[in-house]
């Protein structure tokens, strides 16, 4: 089944960033930011385990998960729910770490991947939206981080 769009996943590669949900094991909500995720196919996403040992044992324990992946200056994405896979060892793993290991050419240690089986996308709009067209809205968040990184001033960063 084709859950992930061409277009979803676009967007997603573009993108990058995703906020991962994870449930903490006395039933608490566990956010963390991934700078890693990418589409994989039509049902999956991933993400390389860095520096992420509270979002590894909370999907070891449970692994359900939300994603969201929004684009800052249209203020449009998609939330991701799903179920979690970590992966440690194996053909599929050693598969993915050749990815990021050829498309970042980082120096990170990747301790583990996450392969997420998506279940549902929902569609994240802003309620700018109800008064403001998309250019109106790119233009209005685009000066505001132009404001904030155009600075000398690295107090701002």
């Amino acid at each position: 089944m084709k859950i992930l769009t061409p277009e979803i996943k676009e967007f997603v590669k573009r993108v990058k960033l995703g906020f991962i949900a994870t449930v903490c094991p006395d039933g608490t909500p566990n956010l963390s930011p991934k700078g890693t995720l990418t589409a994989w196919d039509d049902q999956h996403l991933v993400f390389a385990d860095i520096h992420s040992p509270g979002t590894i044992k909370n999907l070891l324990v449970n692994p359900a998960i939300e994603i969201n992946v929004v684009d800052v200056f249209i203020r449009k994405g998609y939330r991701f729910k799903g179920t979690a896979k970590v992966l440690s060892e194996g053909t599929l793993f050693n598969v993915i770490l050749s990815f990021y290991n050829d498309s970042t050419r980082s120096n990170y240690v990747i301790k583990n991947v996450v392969m997420v089986k998506v279940d549902q996308v929902l569609p994240v709009y802003s309620p700018a939206y109800d008064s403001e067209t998309e250019e109106q809205i790119v233009k209005r968040w685009t000066e505001y981080w132009s404001s904030v990184y155009g600075s000398s001033d690295s107090s701002r960063h």
